[in-house]
C-alpha cells in the first residue's frame, strides 16, 4: 500500500482509459494514502471545514461534507457512531484521535465537497487530532453513475486511504431511515468493516 498522494504526484497513465469500477459496495478499493502528505498546501480558511469540540466518544464520526450527505442517517442505524454536524470533531481533551469517516453524494458537489475536505487532511492542517478512515458515497439518484462521475470519484478517491460506494434506498426518499427494517448488504458490509454494530434487529 503506497503512501505516495496521487494529488501531487504525476502518473504517465493517468490520461489513458481506466476500467470502469463497478457502482457496488465491492468498489471499496484501499490504496490511497494513511497520513498527511508532505507538499500540500492548507486549503483557503473558505475551503475549510469548521472544527467542533467534542467531548463525548464515538467509534466512527461521520462527517457529511455538504448538506444532505447522509450524515445523520448513517448514525442512526449504526451503534457507537454519531453525526459530526458537517465540521471536524476534535476531542475534548485533544490529546485522542477522532475516528473520521467523509460521507458525501455521489453527484458533483459531493464529491468536489469531499475533494476539499480530504485536501484540508492531507495537507496535515488537522494535526494528530483526527485519523480520517476514508469516504463514504452515497448514491444520489437511482442508476449507475454517469461516465463523468466515475472518473471525477477514481480522482477524488486515490487520496484516500478507503473508499465505500452505498446505493440509492427509494424508501429513504420517501421517509427516515428505519432501523427496524434489514439494511442493503452495502450499508451492513460497511458497518462490519468499521467494525460497528447496525441497530438493525437483522444484525443483533
Amino acid at each position: 500500500m503506497s503512501n505516495v498522494n496521487p494529488w501531487i504526484t504525476k502518473a504517465d497513465h493517468a490520461a489513458t482509459e481506466q476500467p470502469e469500477v463497478p457502482d457496488t459496495p465491492r468498489s471499496r478499493r484501499p490504496g490511497g494514502p494513511l497520513t498527511p502528505q508532505a507538499g500540500i498546501p492548507v486549503p483557503d480558511t473558505a475551503d475549510r471545514l469548521p472544527r467542533w469540540s467534542q467531548a463525548w466518544p464515538a467509534k466512527v464520526w461521520w462527517l457529511g461534507v455538504h448538506g444532505g450527505a447522509g450524515e445523520s442517517t448513517l448514525a442512526a442505524l449504526a451503534q457507537d457512531t454519531r453525526a459530526a454536524q458537517h465540521g471536524w470533531p476534535i476531542a475534548d481533551p485533544p490529546n485522542i484521535a477522532t475516528n473520521v469517516v467523509l460521507v458525501a453524494r455521489s453527484n458533483y458537489q459531493g464529491l468536489t465537497a469531499a475533494q476539499r475536505a480530504a485536501t484540508e487532511w492531507a495537507s496535515g492542517a488537522l494535526g494528530n487530532s483526527v485519523t480520517l478512515t476514508g469516504l463514504v458515497l452515497i448514491a444520489d439518484a437511482p442508476g449507475r453513475l454517469p461516465k463523468p462521475l466515475r472518473d471525477l470519484r477514481q480522482v477524488v478517491g486515490g487520496g484516500l486511504p478507503h473508499v465505500w460506494t452505498l446505493p440509492w434506498v427509494d424508501a429513504w426518499r420517501l421517509g427516515p431511515a428505519d432501523p427496524s427494517i434489514p439494511l442493503p448488504k452495502a450499508f451492513r458490509e460497511l458497518f462490519a468493516e468499521l467494525h460497528v454494530i447496525s441497530s438493525s434487529p437483522a444484525h443483533n
